[in-house]
Formats: structure tokens, sequence, C-alpha cells
């Protein structure tokens, strides 16, 4: 195998995996919606940045896919990954020992509540990254996503998707939490609107 078959076969699993890991976030960001939306758990504070978390990696990711992955952008992604492992760990503390009168809110899934799904999402974003850098290496010599149309067309897809999902949560937190702190026993617009 010729070194350029080589550098486009190993260009098209680089941004296979991108685009697996974009469709992967997008699916937990979904089911974190749903949860909302469909079993009535509102997001609390710390839950809200988790998610902003995760839009940072997704949106990491598409810088990636659309400007050509780069040790910025992998960076990029690792850094926002370790945010979400801090949050989530302390949130996840929080549960374990919570203050007086602030009793977790939220049901289990799988056995685990969100928090502890949050590390563990968080760690194998970080293990995801490091396997990429381990196994794709630099991407300088790789073709760009534009090398595979219809790989390009799905990452183009997910993007939108993740781009619209960004904009409900972000329209559903303003419902929440208008422009003061958010809570999570209630809607504070829908309430004013009454």
């Amino acid at each position: 195998m010729d070194s350029a078959s080589s550098a486009r076969t190993l260009g098209l699993f680089g941004h296979l995996y991108l685009v697996a890991m974009l469709t992967t976030i997008a699916g937990i960001l979904t089911a974190a919606m749903v949860m909302q939306y469909a079993f009535g758990e509102l997001p609390c504070p710390l839950c809200l940045l988790q998610r902003v978390a995760l839009f940072g990696v997704a949106f990491a990711v598409i810088l990636g896919l659309r400007h050509g992955d780069s040790a910025r952008t992998t960076g990029l992604g690792l850094l926002i990954s370790i945010f979400l492992l801090v949050i989530a760990v302390r949130q996840t503390l929080l549960d374990i020992y919570p203050r007086p009168g602030h009793e977790y809110i939220g049901s289990a899934v799988l056995g685990l509540h969100m928090p502890v799904w949050s590390v563990l999402i968080a760690l194998a974003l970080i293990a995801g990254y490091a396997l990429k850098l381990t196994v794709f290496g630099d991407s300088e010599h790789r073709p760009d996503l534009a090398a595979y149309p219809a790989l390009k067309r799905v990452a183009t897809a997910a993007s939108v998707y993740v781009v619209v999902l960004c904009a409900i949560n972000l329209g559903s937190v303003v419902v929440q939490c208008g422009l003061e702190q958010c809570h999570t026993d209630r809607y504070l617009l829908l309430e004013r609107m009454r």
C-alpha cells in the first residue's frame, strides 16, 4: 500500500471516528432533553453546566470536521472534557453527601444517576481523545473531509442536529431560569405568564 492510499484510509477512519464521537454526544444530549421534557426532570445548575460542556466538546469535534482535525481542536475537546469531569465529580460528591435540604432529585438510568453518568462520559471522552491521538496521530498529511462526500453529508447532518439541539436547550434554559439563577422546581418564565 503506497503512502497516499495509506493516508487516505487513515483519513477516512479518523473522520469516521470524529463523526462517531459527534453522533454519540448528540445521542447523549438528546437523552438528556427527553428526560427533561418527557419525564419532567428539570436540570439543576450543575446539570446545565454539564450540558454546556458536552455542547463544547461537540463543537470542538465539529470544528475538527469542518476545518480539518488538528492538535488545537483535539486539545480544545480534551480541555472541555476535563471541565465536564470536574463538574460531574463535584455534583456526584454533593449527591453522596448532600447539604441539608438539597437532596438529589432525579431518576436513575441503569442504576446510575446522571452525575455519575457524566463522570463516565467525561472519562470516555478523555480516553477517546487519547485513543484518537494514539491511533491516528498527526492529521497534517491526511485528506480533508471533502474527500469523502458521503461521510461529509453525515457529518453535516449531525452538526446541524447538534446546533438545533443547542438552540432548543438555550430556549429551555431561558424559559426555566429567565435571567436569574436556575432552580429545579419550576419553569420561571411560564409562571410569570400566568
